[in-house]
């Protein structure tokens, strides 16, 4: 392990830290949300990086490019995913200099893992080598020697120092005069944490000879693992898989009727997630019974029951979103069934590379690769996405008040997903209604505007106002007296009104003791 090495000196490092500590402060500190402020110092640190070394930086702008997406992503609204794509990104474009592109997941976790702990070894490394080489060509006593002559005055000054102004209020007074502004510690953990993190991101520590991926030995025995015994297992579990399948296509697919005591929504809610962990298992049994390249996977036989299952499992993970997306039909869209549906996609397209990694004899490195990158699309598209505003919308449009058939509105969840629901609420009030239906519907519309106008600034949020007062003042003008005024940047928000009190006698006086 080493760190890199810039053409620049260790003291405009230290300087571009110290930048990006002030920006931080000014950008983040006092601030109880984050918005569109969090995406000035995440450009800062991209443009201090490139600054940082040019030279060495020249074929990683691809990256710090992407990083410099993510950072203007914050601005557009802020995400919890955009933030940690970007953290990954930048951390990367600090890496290849040295590493180079290349290589996979498995090397660059690692050395991801070990640049992290770099936040706090390696400003603590530089500073002793800074000092070393200060000693070495400055002779004269040593370091040793000068904290043993000057540590009992000065802590002994300062314990009577402090003494002193407990007992004296001019002396404290005086002092705090010369301390400067308060600092509270919140504010300083903010400082530490931006100039270790800048730090280590411009002196970044590399790992040089990472672990390799472990081989996979294809002459494995395993206790019970043989060539029979993965037939049969294979020959037994497509037939347990295929009853289960085959039921599934009876009730949920062909509409027969379930028995009298089961109803579709409980049949479907009830198998959603087992069947996920069936599917994983059958997944990693492929995984730890049939290597590629070993004799068991190169019979026939085995070849074709191994692709038979694997299609059945991708049959079952099918089947597992069609039961959520019943139950959905009965209850509500929620972000979390959301992330659910994305999360069974997912599964379905590892059993596929999984079962392609064996028939094709690919590597572990490239089933890790191409799962990271099907995992990275799913992350991203979250990151920019608004699955809030898709659950608004879909339960608003099928609630059981409007189609009849759905659940009941959960005015509850339209309520907590605030902003994002505003303009599937401002297009539906538009429209012709139930009775009873539009007050409901007036009031969560206004409650979200509301949250809109006094969250943190974001350009998302700007442009879901606009889009909603644009709706309203065309479809209904006798609203727009009472719409809450445009989202504007927070510097420029109005102060609320200051209301005067009434006036009131003065108190007594004290009476002398």
């Amino acid at each position: 392990m080493g760190t890199l090495k810039g053409r620049y000196s260790f003291w405009i490092r230290l300087g571009l830290t110290l930048v990006l500590v002030v920006v931080a402060d000014r950008s983040l500190w006092g601030l109880q949300v984050l918005g569109a402020n969090l995406a000035i110092p995440l450009m800062t640190a991209v443009a201090a990086l490139a600054i940082a070394s040019p030279a060495s930086r020249r074929h990683a702008w691809p990256i710090l490019l992407l990083a410099a997406a993510f950072a203007a992503l914050q601005a557009e609204t802020t995400s919890r995913l955009g933030l940690l794509f970007f953290c990954l990104s930048l951390a990367i474009a600090a890496l290849v200099p040295r590493a180079g592109f290349g290589q996979g997941v498995w090397t660059w976790t690692q050395r991801l893992i070990v640049m992290a702990t770099g936040l706090v070894r390696a400003p603590v490394e530089t500073l002793l080598q800074l000092g070393l080489k200060r000693l070495k060509r400055r002779p004269g006593p040593s370091l040793a020697r000068a904290f043993g002559l000057l540590a009992l005055p000065l802590i002994g000054g300062a314990v009577f120092l402090g003494l002193f102004s407990a007992a004296n209020p001019l002396l404290h007074d005086a002092l705090a005069a010369l301390s400067g502004p308060e600092l509270s510690l919140p504010q300083v953990v903010l400082w530490i944490a931006t100039g270790l993190a800048a730090f280590a991101l411009f002196r970044p520590v590399h790992l040089r000879r990472p672990i390799p991926m472990p081989a996979a030995r294809t002459d494995a025995r395993l206790p019970g693992v043989n060539a029979a015994s993965v037939t049969l297992s294979l020959i037994l579990f497509n037939a347990l898989f295929a009853l289960q399948n085959g039921l599934d296509v009876a009730f949920l697919w062909s509409g027969a009727r379930l028995p009298a005591d089961h109803t579709l929504a409980e049949y479907a809610h009830r198998g959603a997630y087992p069947l996920i962990v069936t599917a994983l298992l059958a997944g990693l049994f492929v995984l730890v019974a049939l290597a590629p390249g070993s004799e068991t996977s190169r019979r026939p036989l085995v070849r074709g029951l191994v692709a038979a299952w694997v299609a059945q499992n991708v049959l079952l993970v099918v089947f597992s979103i069609q039961r959520t997306l019943l139950y959905i039909d009965s209850f509500d869209l929620t972000r979390l069934r959301i992330a659910a549906l994305a999360w069974m996609a997912l599964v379905a397209v590892g059993l596929i590379l999984i079962g392609w990694r064996l028939l094709a004899e690919k590597s572990a490195a490239w089933l890790i690769n191409m799962n990271a990158a099907a995992a990275a699309i799913v992350l991203l598209a979250f990151a920019v996405g608004d699955s809030g505003q898709i659950a608004a919308d879909w339960n608003l449009r099928h609630a059981r008040e409007m189609d009849g058939t759905g659940a009941a509105l959960d005015v509850g969840y339209i309520e907590r997903l605030g902003p994002s629901a505003l303009a599937p609420l401002a297009r539906l009030e538009q429209e012709a209604l139930p009775p009873g239906y539009q007050p409901t519907l007036s009031t969560l519309r206004l409650q979200a505007m509301l949250k809109a106008d006094t969250q943190a600034f974001t350009w998302r949020g700007h442009r879901r106002l606009a889009q909603a007062r644009a709706i309203l003042a065309a479809g209904r003008p006798e609203l727009r007296d009472w719409l809450p005024p445009p989202q504007v940047a927070p510097a420029a928000v109005a102060p609320p009104p200051v209301q005067t009190a009434p006036p009131v006698s003065p108190p007594s006086p004290e009476p002398r003791r």
